[in-house]
């Protein structure tokens, strides 16, 4: 089972990822989308959003990590794609599933879902920017307001020349609400000769399972899962259980220390309680300790209230 650590935009930046992989068993890392309107970025943008490209594109534990962009422009995305390859990209994905709608109202995400032409032309101009041997993903929802372009959509795609795609079973107007549709993955999967990911409500070994059965999929892609639960990859590949409570505060105590001095310890205090949302999923004691902490707004105080926490539990 090949895992990916979904690129979740304001949450899974280079700390984060650094801190996930650490743990084992996340075997790709996709980084926040990197807007492109007309411009091709300087490289100090790609360094900055993927600090892994001081270290060959990989977090320091050793797990890949790929560039991925979101935009409209075929030439534009091509240009910046090529960019990135050139400062050390582990290949390239597109992003055709931001629900954001400011990201939509620009057309960038998952608006384009509308429109299969529009995803033929940016993947094929994309894609012969690149060198063969570098790999070039897709990321999509099921569809913007319905799943009828579903099919089109992933075909359009494989036939532009993409390596692999990455599929959240919901549309756009789904959001995260349940349920995840993994039988629209397993439809798209039998209609193109690419790999195919599945994404979406994959929260424990035994959801893991389930998505495989139904999807058809080797390749699962975590997100909003690996933060409520920081060793789901291992957990899903039968190698450790489910960290318990004490365990995700002595993590998190750490992650803190070593955060504390770099490029944005002041938004910590915040980082920490926008994790304590997601881990609330799994974990009863997230709840209660987010509500201890909420009106915190030092780090050291943050640090304080974890370690007060860590010993008690």
């Amino acid at each position: 089972m090949k895992i990916t650590l979904a690129p979740m935009e304001g949450v899974m930046d280079h700390h984060m990822r650094a801190l996930l992989t650490s743990l084992g068993g996340i075997d790709l890392c996709v980084t926040e989308f990197i807007r492109v309107i007309s411009l091709t970025l300087p490289a100090k943008v790609y360094r900055r959003v993927s600090p892994e490209l001081f270290n060959q594109s990989k977090t320091p534990s050793g797990t890949p990590v790929r560039i991925q962009l979101l935009g409209q422009d075929p030439q534009c995305l091509a240009n910046n794609a090529r960019k990135a390859l050139l400062v050390g990209s582990d290949g390239i994905d597109l992003n055709f599933g931001c629900p954001a709608k400011a990201v939509n109202k620009s057309k960038g995400g998952a608006i384009l879902l509308k429109s299969p032409e529009t995803l033929y032309k940016i993947v094929k101009e994309v894609r012969a920017s690149m060198h063969t041997c570098e790999t070039l993903s897709v990321k999509i929802r099921l569809g913007y307001a319905d799943k009828s372009l579903a099919i089109e959509n992933a075909q359009a795609i494989c036939e532009a020349g993409a390596n692999e795609l990455a599929v959240h079973a919901r549309t756009k107007e789904e959001g995260y609400a349940p349920p995840a549709h993994w039988h629209w993955i397993a439809k798209i999967r039998e209609s193109i000769d690419i790999p195919v990911t599945a994404n979406g409500d994959i929260f424990s070994a035994e959801d893991a399972k389930r998505c495989h059965e139904i999807s058809g999929c080797h390749s699962l892609m975590i997100g909003r899962g690996a933060l409520a639960t920081p060793n789901l990859a291992q957990v899903i590949k039968g190698i450790e259980e489910p960290y318990s409570w004490p365990q995700i505060l002595t993590l998190m105590s750490q992650y803190l220390i070593v955060q504390t001095h770099g490029d944005k310890e002041k938004y910590l205090p915040s980082r920490i309680k926008q994790w304590l949302t997601f881990m609330r999923l799994q974990q009863p004691q997230a709840l209660i300790f987010l509500q201890a902490v909420r009106k915190i707004k030092s780090t050291q105080e943050m640090i304080h209230a974890i370690e007060y926490a860590r010993k008690r539990a």
